[in-house]
């Protein structure tokens, strides 16, 4: 996973500086998303490293798929993918793109587990919590983790927010045995 993540960096900057240049972060945003979904395609995926099926080739199945939706530049960056063998760490790129795009944006990513569903305005009531500690903009998501007994957990960055009952569990525990 690192490896591709180290080859993606350099695509994903690329590209966040053309967008931020030229103003179009949002539009990038939604090319990177749709080649995203496009080179995840069982199809398209067989195709990708195939020895059978050229770059040129490759190159027109891809921008043939996402048809008018990619624009001069999204048709460049497909190419030059296709061209250095990069089009498999597209996932990689968006996800990279995305993360500078946030932060250029001022948001953080927060990951909300609870140990049952939690309603909208239960998860508003955290954002604005969040937002308030961070003084920052929080783009939040929620999963339920049964295995939490109740309470929340949320994954801010590399901050963890424990207010489970297993992580109370957890911690008597180890105060126990020590």
């Amino acid at each position: 996973m690192a490896e591709t993540v180290t080859i993606a960096r350099p695509y994903a900057e690329a590209a966040f500086r053309l967008a931020r240049e030229k103003n179009t972060l949002d539009q990038w945003s939604q090319m990177l998303r749709l080649l995203d979904i496009v080179v995840q395609d069982e199809r398209i995926a067989r195709c990708i490293g195939d020895p059978n099926v050229s770059g040129r080739q490759l190159e027109r199945l891809v921008l043939g798929v996402c048809g008018e939706q990619l624009d001069g530049p999204g048709r460049n960056f497909v190419q030059v993918l296709v061209h250095n063998d990069r089009l498999s760490v597209v996932p990689e790129i968006r996800a990279l793109f995305e993360d500078l795009k946030r932060e250029h944006e001022g948001i953080l990513e927060a990951q909300i587990y609870s140990a049952f569903a939690i309603n909208d305005e239960q998860k508003s009531q955290l954002v604005r919590q969040l937002e308030s500690k961070y003084q920052r903009k929080v783009s939040a998501q929620v999963s339920v983790d049964p295995q939490l007994i109740g309470g929340v957990k949320i994954v801010v960055g590399d901050k963890v927010l424990d207010a489970t009952v297993r992580g109370k569990l957890d911690a008597m525990a180890v105060a126990l045995t020590h």
